[in-house]
């Protein structure tokens, strides 16, 4: 039986010092995948990727999982992907994750003609910069991100004349600011789950009441939500924009001042897979690992 490693952050687990709000999630997502792939023939163990003891050749391969630390030490990240992948196959592939580690990949599929929101790129996130930004987008309201991000990490939500908050709940270096789009607070954002290029369920992100952040640690909540033909039709163009094996993809999208869906990110490294949305996910994950594995 193939033994894989599946690679979580220490904070996910209990007993971790910093714990994060949403470490429930890793069992939610985890114990069904365990289990379809154990009848599958397939033996998944959670590991810590920064663990020092983690030993790759005790894996037949590694796939990764909720590793959700990761913006926040992505250099150190990086290496031990390089590291783990020169032993052992790794799913997503290291070339993948470089090219998806950074939100610049949105600027390289906006130029092949896909629905990307408008994003402007800057080196950080000064006053001078975030002024410009509005009149720039012709908006009065804008989000700032990090390039380099994930969970609304150091994000922030702003309107034009009000002052900025404070530096470290801004990105740290390089930004992306887009127009905020106002379907975040009125139906929230829309996740298509694709295993090994499958298509599997969608989730709708939902804010709380106040909001615009879908993640749960902000209150958000999910929703299972049936595509029309159309619209799964766009999230696969997305995925075809993208070359070599994808043991998953997740694309989120929301909807535009013109009521047409735009990619918002296109999740390749450790996307949360909504399980409670998609009842059959777990048996579409272990299939596909089962294809990647080339049993």
């Amino acid at each position: 039986m193939p033994t894989v490693a599946f690679l979580t952050a220490g904070c996910m687990l209990p007993g971790h010092p910093d714990l994060r709000e949403d470490h429930w999630e890793h069992d939610r997502e985890f114990l069904p995948l365990q289990a379809a792939c154990r009848a599958r023939g397939i033996d998944l163990r959670a590991v810590v990727w920064d663990d020092p003891s983690l030993t790759p050749s005790d894996y037949d391969a590694l796939v990764l999982g909720t590793t959700w630390d990761y913006a926040e030490q992505p250099q150190a990240f990086l290496a031990a992907l390089e590291a783990f992948s020169r032993q052992r196959p790794l799913f997503n592939p290291l070339p993948v994750v470089r090219w998806n580690m950074r939100k610049t990949y949105l600027r390289a599929l906006a130029e092949r003609g896909l629905p990307v929101v408008p994003t402007l790129w800057r080196s950080n996130a000064d006053a001078s910069t975030i002024a410009r930004a509005f009149d720039e987008l012709g908006v009065d309201e804008i989000v700032v991100k990090p390039v380099v991000g994930a969970s609304a990490w150091r994000q922030a939500r702003l309107r034009r004349g009000d002052p900025l908050p404070p530096v470290d709940a801004l990105p740290p270096g390089e930004t992306m600011i887009q127009p905020f789009l106002h379907a975040a607070v009125n139906e929230g954002e829309f996740s298509f789950l694709f295993f090994d290029r499958v298509f599997s369920h969608c989730a709708q992100k939902i804010p709380r009441a106040g909001d615009y952040r879908v993640q749960s640690m902000y209150g958000g909540r999910e929703e299972a939500y049936r595509p029309s033909e159309a619209e799964r039709a766009l999230a696969r163009q997305v995925l075809e924009a993208v070359d070599g094996p994808l043991l998953y993809a997740r694309v989120d999208m929301m909807r535009g001042p013109d009521g047409r869906l735009a990619l918002m990110e296109l999740e390749l490294i450790e996307p949360y897979l909504y399980p409670d949305q998609g009842p059959d996910f777990g048996a579409f994950y272990a299939a596909a690992l089962e294809r990647q594995l080339g049993r």
